[in-house]
């Protein structure tokens, strides 16, 4: 075998073994979040219709609030991990704390607009006047929790930065266990209903951000990192974070107005938009493992001033990208007659909602190379660039979808319109990653 292409063979076997590593637990993690909603929704769905309506217009609520501020996961990733990359592990963990006092600070925040504003946002999302009084009980009572919620974030971005993505599974794991015991307990056995199992979800929260908070500071004692609140790292992280926000947001904004056009085309047509995205949201998990070791692996490459190493890992990412979603796509195809049946018996919602999801499994491997360089960037600390792009991938959509209950298609046309905004992100993110000018190398940006 050349030199050359045996140097090549074992790039891409480092980098596979990497890529692994990392995604694999991070993908394990990412599974037992949702599950947290489900426990809760099986326990408390035994109390009655009301209360289970309740509480799904609370975790909605929750679960939007908290997902804004996922940026303090993803800067906290970037960050530390180039200081990993330097060789300053003291300044990695100094840069994660401020992470995480930002996460406590903004937590504290949310609980003091939450608390007397739950009957509000309640109402405003429409819940009917009998589960109105159970969303409001169990809203106030979990608002409690998000400064842990945001700890859990900022804390598992410096974990992740450290290359380790064990530890958050583990604690996800044990979270997870937790929470179904708590609310088990608190809802039956205590018998407090819906606020049993509001209490026992922040109990949850509350340890898991415990654990987080014991590996960090031993961390810190072990490399003498300061834990004390430092205002200008803190502001510094808070800069980090605002380009990703309007990321987020954005891509928000992008997943109501398919929302909200798929339910002015009918009841059928949104009963089906549902089942798609709670399939969506599956394969993104997958797929987002990828892009965690992404912006892990790409952060500590440009922090070692490793050009070549960030380059490489890139395209290998970038291959693993395509084939997982060319993998995920052709498991729709092939498992659909089986999957359907599970969430509807309904000849009409399963006829619309057949083609739309052929629509889905052709989008994977595009949404492969979104995921993957949208991790790419986030190593790279490129906020700004990935908020202006997916502002423009807002700006594309948003007329496109609107346009089409007036034009026609239904479901169909709706979900061809996302695969127009996945692959105007594609692009987006393409021309940015082939300039190179996301290659910024040192221990800051």
């Amino acid at each position: 075998m050349p030199q050359a292409t045996a140097t090549s063979y074992s790039n891409r076997r480092r980098h596979d073994r990497e890529i692994v590593a990392l995604a694999v637990p991070a993908f394990g993690a990412l599974v037992a979040e949702p599950l947290f909603v489900m426990v809760d929704s099986a326990i408390v769905g035994h109390l009655g219709t009301p209360q289970l309506a309740g509480l799904g217009v609370a975790a909605a609520l929750l679960t939007t609030a908290v997902s804004i501020f996922v940026f303090l996961a993803y800067a906290t990733t970037a960050a530390v991990a180039r200081r990993v990359g330097a060789g300053d592990l003291a300044s990695a963990i100094r840069q994660g704390m401020d992470g995480i006092w930002l996460a406590l600070l903004l937590g504290i925040a949310v609980i003091a607009v939450a608390l007397p504003s739950a009957p509000w946002f309640v109402d405003v999302f429409g819940a009917s006047d009998t589960a109105a009084p159970y969303a409001t009980t169990y809203l106030r009572i979990s608002s409690l929790g998000i400064p842990a919620m945001l700890i859990v974030m900022a804390a598992t971005g410096v974990l992740r930065g450290l290359q380790d993505t064990k530890t958050p599974l583990y604690v996800a794991i044990g979270g997870f266990a937790a929470n179904g015991a708590l609310n088990a307990g608190l809802v039956y056995g205590a018998g407090l209903g819906i606020a049993g199992s509001a209490w026992g979800t922040v109990i949850a929260q509350v340890g898991m951000a415990s654990a987080y908070l014991v590996v960090v500071v031993r961390g810190a004692r072990r490399h003498g990192a300061s834990l004390r609140p430092d205002t200008a790292g803190i502001r510094a992280s808070a800069q980090a974070g605002v380009p990703l926000l309007v990321r987020t947001l954005s891509l928000r904004a992008v997943l109501m107005i398919a929302t909200a056009v798929a339910a002015r085309l009918g009841d059928t047509d949104i009963a089906a938009h549902q089942i798609i995205l709670s399939l969506w949201s599956l394969m993104a998990f997958a797929l987002d493992a990828i892009a965690i070791a992404g912006q892990a692996i790409i952060g500590r490459y440009l922090g070692a001033n490793d050009t070549e190493g960030a380059r490489e890992a890139c395209r290998r990412m970038v291959q693993w990208g395509i084939a997982s979603g060319v993998m995920l796509g052709a498991l729709i195809v092939l498992a659909r007659p089986l999957f359907i049946p599970l969430f509807t018996g309904d000849q009409d919602v399963q006829s619309t909602l057949l083609p739309a999801l052929l629509v889905v499994a052709v989008c994977q491997p595009i949404a492969g190379v979104v995921f993957v360089l949208d991790g790419v960037l986030m190593g790279a600390g490129d906020g700004r660039y990935l908020a202006w792009a997916m502002l423009i991938t807002l700006a594309v959509f948003a007329p496109v979808a609107l346009l089409v209950p007036t034009y026609g298609g239904g479901l169909n046309a709706l979900w061809w319109a996302m695969a127009l905004m996945m692959t105007v992100r594609m692009v987006t993110l393409w021309l940015r990653t082939r300039s190179g000018k996301w290659i910024v190398t040192g221990a800051t940006r």
